[in-house]
């Protein structure tokens, strides 16, 4: 029997930003056009019903793949299917809108997300507007009030102004008005860095709740290794714009294989008697002028020459997917570490 096709495909997906000088300082000075490479052949599938969660230092790029994904940044390179249907194809914009009323963002930060000036009521209805899904205003306001109860709050929340809630109400709000259009995917753009550990919490059971009710798909953000772990059925570790290892969770945390994931999870505080932990080492290369060969090696303890001349692919190895020449020559030693809790 064939696999079910997956709801999201990323194929060699890159994305530049040109970030050279002016025109007349580049030819006073003779210097060449420079470019960012913010993603840099990028792939990986999400099954429907499936959390993908992608993790890494900040700048690696994950939430450039997010706004790829949702049509705010163009992809320079590579293709972006949906449900079967390359993205790339829909540039008008009436074709563009049904496939994108099925899949929306859950933005950082709940206080730039939403318009101060707007009544919650007006926030949360705007994409029902938007897409034409509610035409009268007596239905308008019983669907905004069903909304608000779904992320557990009031109906007569939708009066207020966004300054007059917490932290979490307002990402709560950011979550009923993604709900709105009812999306199957949607791109969660680290939704709970900027709360709360207790608030983390909530926000977290809440989005697993709706996941379960309105079989969604989540592409989750994070650089929290212990948020990722909660919510994610499979992984993928990205370093300067490329994904180095992808796995099922469960997987991933207690047989971690790139070097880089190790050091990731080893920076997960953890209450145990082997004392203090070491960080990652090194700082993140410039992705204007990335390091040749395996972008990684300048901070990998086990690079050699091949390392420093030739870039690794991903490939299979022991039920995950790595980018890794020490990996694939087996040159590291076995690690098994504890799942944090």
């Amino acid at each position: 029997m064939a696999e079910p096709q997956p709801l999201v495909e990323v194929s060699d997906l890159s994305r530049y930003f040109d970030v050279s000088a002016p025109p007349l300082e580049r030819l006073l000075q003779r210097k060449s056009r420079a470019w960012l490479k913010a993603l840099d052949g990028v792939s990986f599938n999400i099954g429907r019903g499936e959390t993908f969660a992608l993790v890494g230092e900040s700048g690696c790029g994950k939430s450039t793949v997010a706004r790829c994904l949702v049509g705010l940044y163009r992809p320079s390179g590579g293709r972006i299917a949906f449900d079967g249907v390359d993205l790339a194809r829909l540039n008008h914009r009436k074709t563009a809108a049904p496939l994108r009323r099925r899949m929306q963002m859950i933005f950082q930060d709940p206080y730039a997300s939403l318009n101060p000036r707007w009544r919650v009521r007006r926030i949360v209805a705007e994409p029902l507007v938007t897409f034409g899904l509610v035409k009268r205003e007596a239905e308008l306001r019983a669907r905004v009030g069903e909304l608000l109860e779904q992320v557990r709050l009031s109906p007569a929340d939708g009066d207020k102004f966004p300054h007059e809630f917490s932290g979490g109400q307002r990402q709560r709000i950011s979550i009923a008005r993604a709900l709105a259009a009812r999306p199957e995917f949607l791109v969660c753009d680290e939704p709970t860095s900027a709360l709360d550990v207790s608030v983390q919490a909530q926000i977290l059971n809440l989005m697993k709740d709706l996941q379960r009710a309105f079989g969604l798909t989540y592409l989750f953000i994070s650089h929290n290794l212990a948020v990722i772990y909660q919510v994610s059925d499979r992984v993928g570790v990205m370093y300067l714009g490329r994904l180095v290892e992808i796995a099922a969770s469960d997987r991933l945390f207690a047989r971690p294989l790139h070097p880089y994931t190790r050091l990731l999870i080893e920076t997960i505080p953890r209450l145990d008697p082997h004392g203090e932990r070491e960080p990652v080492a090194g700082e993140v290369p410039n992705p204007i002028d990335p390091p040749p060969g395996c972008t990684f090696h300048p901070r990998c303890p086990f690079a050699n020459d091949r390392c420093r001349v030739e870039r690794p692919e991903l490939i299979a190895v022991d039920g995950a997917l790595v980018a890794c020449h020490a990996v694939e020559e087996r040159r590291l030693p076995a690690l098994t570490t504890n799942s944090p809790a």
